[in-house]
């Protein structure tokens, strides 16, 4: 049997210790242990990475402590607009879906769109309505929505009126996953509300294959988290995997060079999650933290916000 692998993340720029009370830093860790746990559980069964990183990201859309289906960020109008995306390294199948008002799991319509066949993006009401069509649970603006996203849209109205910049976790936030199955297959998915007080109809890198959400066999998968202005315009999911196939280089420089060289310049919050074809991991991110968690082929779980790193049981 060959080794498996999992590696997740909630977004970066987690920032100030006191951006979130006692409280939530434990039940944020405590849900990226949740999705860890329904991503192995899959995987240690025979289940295939796609299985997996569909199964980690709706535990992460599900909790309110990542911005991504419950707790998803409020644009200008104050209204969710979610976008996800999954990638099957095996056959570079995918599927992608944005501007969704609706659909509970964003990350479920995703994947049946891959096996659908017929497109791999759809976008507004179509993903809305396909997701419905498909039996997937649809929910009023109102399920998405938490005091701390209508705290946060507040807060950066005042920045923008002040010409001030919000922290990290005001603005943006993301989750993913990647995983290596025991057929020695890699997968990725990635799901996003988006940044706070973003324009109407604004898509990120998450649903843009190539950008956030990259796989392919034999080579890497990737999940990105960040400014995805950037993730899109430098393609960074299929450039971190041309660095390893053409170039040779390793999971750790090929991340390292895109997060904390190439993007350096902008001065933008960015991580990833990325693992090659032997289950290492790699986890860079430019910001005072990053919410991520990671099984290895040893069957070893953590988790961590910030450089502390904390063991779970699996």
């Amino acid at each position: 049997m060959m080794k498996i692998a999992l590696a997740i993340h909630g977004g970066c720029g987690v920032m100030p210790e006191n951006s979130m009370t006692p409280e939530e830093w434990a039940g944020a860790r405590r849900d990226l242990g949740a999705a860890l746990r329904a991503g192995y559980a899959l995987l240690k069964t025979g289940g295939s990475a796609v299985d997996a990183v569909e199964a980690a990201v709706v535990v992460m859309e599900d909790s309110p402590h990542f911005n991504a289906g419950h707790g998803a960020a409020l644009n200008e109008n104050g209204a969710h607009e979610l976008d996800a995306s999954i990638m099957d390294g095996a056959t570079l199948e995918a599927g992608a879906i944005s501007a969704s008002h609706a659909i509970r799991n964003p990350v479920k319509a995703a994947r049946l769109l891959m096996e659908d066949g017929r497109a791999v993006y759809i976008t507004g009401p179509a993903a809305d309505r396909f997701a419905e069509e498909k039996g997937l649970p649809v929910e009023p603006q109102s399920y998405f929505t938490t005091q701390k996203r209508v705290d946060a849209l507040q807060a950066m109205k005042r920045h923008a009126a002040a010409g001030t910049e919000g922290t990290e976790n005001e603005k943006h936030g993301t989750v993913g996953a990647v995983a290596l199955d025991a057929a020695g297959h890699l997968a990725a998915a990635t799901s996003t509300g988006g940044y706070t007080n973003k324009p109407d109809g604004r898509v990120g890198d998450s649903p843009v294959i190539g950008a956030g959400t990259y796989a392919r066999d034999g080579v890497c998968a990737v999940s990105g988290t960040g400014k995805g202005e950037f993730f899109i315009r430098y393609v960074v999911g299929h450039e971190i995997a041309s660095r390893m196939a053409y170039l040779k280089q390793d999971i750790a420089v090929a991340t390292d060079g895109l997060i904390n060289h190439d993007l350096a310049p902008h001065q933008i919050g960015a991580g990833l999650v990325a693992l090659d074809a032997q289950g290492i991991v790699a986890a860079p991110y430019n910001t005072p933290g990053m919410f991520r968690g990671w099984v290895t082929p040893e069957g070893k779980a953590f988790v961590a916000t910030h450089e502390e790193v904390y063991e779970v049981e699996l």
